[in-house]
């Protein structure tokens, strides 16, 4: 018979558990999401190296934005809402640049940064379309059939 954890201690129990794997995944959204707050805050980002500058930095913008992706949708697992909520802290941050000295928020920055959670999304839906087409073929499965894991709202 299993053994009913104690009434008192809140670290044991059922529900604490539970609450701590839902907020765990979480915590690197909050703080990337903070890295890029950051960053955004900064009033000159310039390398100095002409061009290159502003393709760096659109590069980066992408970047960040395709790493906030994944880890969102590491949180959520659910591709639509990846994109509304990252879209949505984009265009956010965008607002933010606004405020501070020496950056502009633009709508081709957001458009850019749209462009890097899009392609975070299909990396990612490639990916594991290929992963899962690759184990169903060594467990003798058809393609068609899902892992447990790939399976919308459930947390590995």
């Amino acid at each position: 018979m299993p053994r009913r954890p104690r009434e008192g201690n809140p670290t044991r129990s059922y529900p604490a558990t539970m609450h701590l794997r839902r907020l765990w995944p979480w915590i690197p959204v909050i703080a990337w999401a903070a890295v890029i707050f950051a960053f955004s805050s900064v009033s000159g980002l310039g390398t100095g190296l002409g061009t290159w500058d502003l393709f760096l930095r659109k590069v980066a913008h992408a970047g960040e934005f395709a790493l906030l992706a994944l880890l969102l949708w590491r949180a959520l697992r659910i591709e639509w809402a990846v994109l509304i909520v990252a879209t949505a802290y984009a265009a956010s941050d965008e607002f933010h640049q606004m405020f501070v000295e020496g950056r502009v928020g633009a709508v081709t920055d957001w458009a850019i940064d749209t462009a890097g959670v899009v392609l975070a999304l299909v990396g990612l839906r490639v990916w594991r379309t290929h992963r899962g087409a690759r184990s169903s073929s060594e467990a003798g499965q058809t393609p068609a059939s899902p892992a447990l894991d790939d399976l919308p709202g459930e947390a590995p």
